[in-house]
């Protein structure tokens, strides 16, 4: 694919897109009407939007604030897509490939608002933490 735009060469963007995709097959198989849907269909659609924008913003200030949204976007995805799983419009085996792009979209975010970021000495997720699987006791 050729590249026109300086956001385009980024790999992030590139796994949004990814995404994007992805959820447009979901969404389209999924035929009953749910609020999760939808939101799914704009938080996925948030997030390339919002790296493309923040990387053509000058101030460093302006362009982590566009990645914090992205970040938060990719967040409310991976919710939705346990919402739509917990109401039985999808399943798990659907959404296990996506929620693993979702935490590699999450990470490069998480990397990119270290450096941009004026709160990025603050910023202490770890790569990994997306990937520890809890236990609880009930």
């Amino acid at each position: 694919m050729k590249t026109y735009f300086d956001h385009e060469k980024l790999d992030v963007y590139r796994e949004a897109i990814a995404f994007c995709a992805w959820t447009g097959e979901l969404l389209s198989a999924i035929t009953a009407k749910a609020a999760a849907k939808d939101q799914l269909d704009r938080a996925s659609t948030s997030i390339p939007l919002n790296i493309a924008e923040g990387n053509g913003k000058f101030s460093v200030k302006d362009r982590a604030r566009f990645l914090e949204i992205a970040r938060g976007s990719a967040l409310e995805c991976a919710a939705a897509l346990d919402v739509l799983v917990a109401r039985k419009l999808a399943t798990l085996e659907q959404v296990e490939s996506a929620k693993d792009n979702l935490v590699r979209i999450v990470q490069m975010l998480m990397g990119m608002l270290r450096r941009f970021s004026e709160r990025g000495e603050f910023l202490r997720e770890d790569a990994e933490q997306y990937r520890i699987e809890h236990e609880h006791d009930y």
